[in-house]
């Protein structure tokens, strides 16, 4: 009886030990591959570069070849005014011209085979790098309205050249940010930021600088001269 008990005594602390080192182990392991994701932000304020505006010359004459001579004599004194305006040859883009014909509608509703008037658009394009003089053209084009001359003037564009570049720093300070972000998440429980487990670089937003605007696809801006850019890093550490 006394081999019996002392048989499972040592059964018993053979399964108590491997127990205590299982979950020894087990807990170790759960240590080391902690990890904390954090998401950092930077925003940055930048000033538009290069500046376009598109217009067009339209015409609505009662034939083809009258809506040609039509634009043939008016895009002269458009031009003219682009250079009064400051703007180099190299500056404006001429297009090719676009039309198309208006056919007569009948009385029951449906078109006739017969054209009542042709329409005809002469595009042109002006790009600078002097953002203010593309702002204040698509505005003075308006004028030429007074002289007969039929525009239509789209919203100017406006673009940071430097994108590129700004872009790879603002992801580094993005970074920099999550790592403060988790530090301080970190404090309360009186672990530390590891090494870098992953990055993920997030969509720039690329906004007007007053806006709060997001997007899951990222925003690109064109239409204001000074613009926010917003980077975003998902960035996961170890945990030590």
């Amino acid at each position: 009886m006394d081999k019996f008990e002392k048989f499972q005594l040592l059964f018993l602390s053979v399964i108590i030990g491997g127990a205590i080192v299982l979950a020894t182990n087990i807990i170790t392991g759960a240590i080391t591959k902690d990890v904390i994701t954090v998401t950092g932000s930077y925003s940055q304020n930048v000033t538009s570069d290069t500046g376009l505006c598109s217009f067009e010359i339209n015409t609505r004459q009662a034939s083809k070849m009258l809506a040609y001579q039509v634009i043939d004599r008016q895009k002269p004194e458009v031009l003219a005014f682009l250079k009064e305006k400051g703007f180099a040859d190299d500056e404006i883009e001429v297009k090719t011209t676009t039309g198309y014909n208006i056919y007569r509608m009948l009385p029951n509703g449906n078109s006739s085979n017969e054209v009542d008037y042709y329409n005809l658009s002469l595009p042109i394009t002006v790009k600078s790098k002097d953002v203010q003089k593309i702002k204040d053209i698509s505005q003075d084009l308006q004028t030429l309205i007074s002289k007969g001359i039929d525009i239509n003037v789209y919203e100017p564009s406006y673009f940071y050249s430097q994108l590129s570049d700004v872009k790879v720093q603002m992801l580094e300070e993005a970074t920099k940010d999550a790592k403060q972000r988790a530090s301080a998440m970190l404090k309360a429980t009186h672990n530390h930021v590891g090494k870098i487990q992953s990055v993920k670089m997030g969509v720039f937003q690329i906004t007007p600088v007053n806006s709060n605007d997001v997007s899951d696809m990222g925003i690109s801006d064109t239409s204001s001269i000074e613009k926010k850019i917003t980077s975003v890093a998902n960035v996961t550490f170890s945990v030590k």
